[in-house]
């Protein structure tokens, strides 16, 4: 008795139908939607639906050729145009861009820059006046700046005048005055420093040696009371631990039960104490 199961032929022919409907669901629904699909386009590649050839685009529910003008070219998209480099867009079309003299097509070709040491002015490039003691600036070459030892003045360089106990500052358009000089005006006059004083770090002011105070225009000493010393500036005093400031230095007394804080110049009660006053109390209990 014949087996029922299906022949070779027939069964190859099953398998081959549920691959392709396994790995490709997409092939039979694009297909299906070909017969819909107009002239000049094609299957998307993913989902269902067509598009337009390269060269064509979609108008409708059809496919129009894309009309490229002269010095144009089909865009990577292919469904739109753009003018070649050295053209312009105007009124659908591609118009020759005019370069002016001493001028040159700009990085995207659809119009121009001046050249360097040219500006732009309406649709010309005029030169630039580089007045004497300068220099051009920049890539562009489209602005100047004075040369070392000039100042920018108007439209001119002007020379810097450098008085006595200066020299040229690092702008090169100024001048700074020498260490022990300060700025008065237009000149460098000595600073004068008093007794018990040194030229400070700016090298245009004083200061006062340690143990003396700045009082007007002059140091004076200062004066460090009994049980006082000098402090870390050098230029006041502190009081010693154990003693606190006021006009000279007060010792302070200790109540029962508490000690010195760390400060040295006040106190606190000891552990299992608390303050009331000034005396310390054991807490009631």
């Amino acid at each position: 008795m014949r087996s029922k199961s299906l022949q070779p032929a027939g069964l190859f022919r099953s398998l081959v139908l549920v691959a392709l409907v396994a790995i490709a669901p997409g092939v039979a629904l694009a297909q299906r939607g070909l017969s819909e699909a107009p002239p000049n386009s094609h299957a998307k590649l993913y989902g269902g639906g067509w598009e337009c050839d390269q060269g064509y685009r979609k108008s409708d529910e059809s496919c129009v050729a894309v009309e490229v003008p002269a010095n144009a070219y089909l865009d990577s998209s292919g469904d739109r145009w753009e003018c070649n480099r050295g053209y312009r867009e105007v009124n659908r079309a591609c118009a020759v861009v005019e370069v002016p003299p001493n001028a040159f097509l700009d990085s995207r070709g659809r119009g121009w820059d001046c050249d360097r040491s040219y500006r732009k002015v309406g649709q010309s490039c005029v030169a630039i006046q580089l007045p004497p003691n300068a220099y051009l600036v920049g890539s562009s070459g489209r602005s100047w700046e004075c040369d070392r030892g000039f100042r920018k003045v108007g439209q001119s360089c002007v020379a810097v005048e450098v008085p006595a106990n200066a020299y040229l500052g690092p702008s090169g358009d100024s001048f700074k005055c020498d260490r022990g000089f300060r700025k008065v005006g237009q000149s460098c006059v000595a600073v004068g420093v008093p007794a018990n004083a040194y030229l400070g770090r700016s090298g245009t002011d004083w200061e006062c040696n340690r143990g003396y105070r700045k009082s007007d225009e002059s140091c004076v000493a200062v004066e460090v009371p009994p049980n006082g010393y000098l402090s870390s500036s050098g230029h006041n005093w502190d009081c010693e631990r154990g003693y606190q400031k006021s006009a000279s230095c007060v010792a302070f007394d200790v109540p029962a039960n508490a000690h010195v804080d760390y400060s040295g110049h006040e106190w606190d009660c000891d552990a299992g104490y608390r303050r009331r006053g000034e005396s310390c109390t054991a807490p009631e209990g």
